[in-house]
């Protein structure tokens, strides 16, 4: 596999934000963070980070959720078949990439409740894959790997293979010769429920909220 150094551009980042968030009993990613929504954020992180194109998935409550993001420069793609589970808005990602022929050397997926994500890591995962022979470039915390990970456009037909809510945790582990990985320990912290979140934010300044 021959990777192009120059071209990092060519690394697009999905961020799959189709859930109805039932653990949290609200949207998730309309809940504040840092002045802004959560996933208003996330999707920030992912331009700053340069990946090109930026595209979002939505599903459940897709046309509440759509205006926050109405201002920045990203693909907007719903997922009619989001109750499917995770693995349906990551082929309908891909889809769009091969709909739109679009040259893509691989891309990043991203969730929207993992609120230490930055434009750096985004940033670190791009350069690992440029910089080693992996295919594969994941995340690792609390002895796992998982997402934020990249994935080269090789692995593009198993990744809109994977069903229900098995997402591409799935493949990171089948093929753990071709995975680099990228330390994450803040990685563990994910907002699955309204606990989880009241806990979070107790220990951010109120102006940041």
């Amino acid at each position: 596999m021959k990777k192009n150094n120059d071209q990092k551009n060519s690394i697009a980042v999905i961020i799959l934000a189709a859930g109805a968030s039932r653990r949290m009993g609200q949207s998730k990613q309309l809940l504040p963070y840092k002045g802004q929504t959560l996933l208003n954020y996330i999707t920030k992180c992912a331009i700053a980070s340069l990946g090109n194109p930026v595209i979002v998935i939505l599903g459940a409550n897709a046309e509440k959720i759509k205006p926050e993001l109405a201002s920045l420069p990203i693909n907007i793609i719903k997922n009619n078949h989001w109750n499917q589970g995770i693995s349906s808005s990551i082929g309908c990602g891909i889809g769009y990439i091969q709909k739109q022929d679009l040259q893509i050397d691989g891309v990043v997926f991203l969730t929207c409740d993992q609120p230490f994500v930055s434009a750096k890591l985004i940033k670190q995962l791009i350069d690992a894959y440029y910089s080693n022979n992996k295919p594969i470039i994941a995340s690792q915390y609390e002895e796992t790997l998982g997402i934020p990970a990249l994935f080269s456009h090789t692995f593009f037909p198993e990744l809109m293979h994977l069903k229900g809510d098995r997402g591409a945790k799935k493949i990171i582990n089948k093929y753990p010769d071709l995975v680099y990985v990228i330390d994450f320990p803040q990685g563990k912290i994910d907002l699955d429920t309204l606990e989880n979140y009241q806990h979070f934010i107790q220990g951010i300044p109120e102006n940041n909220l």
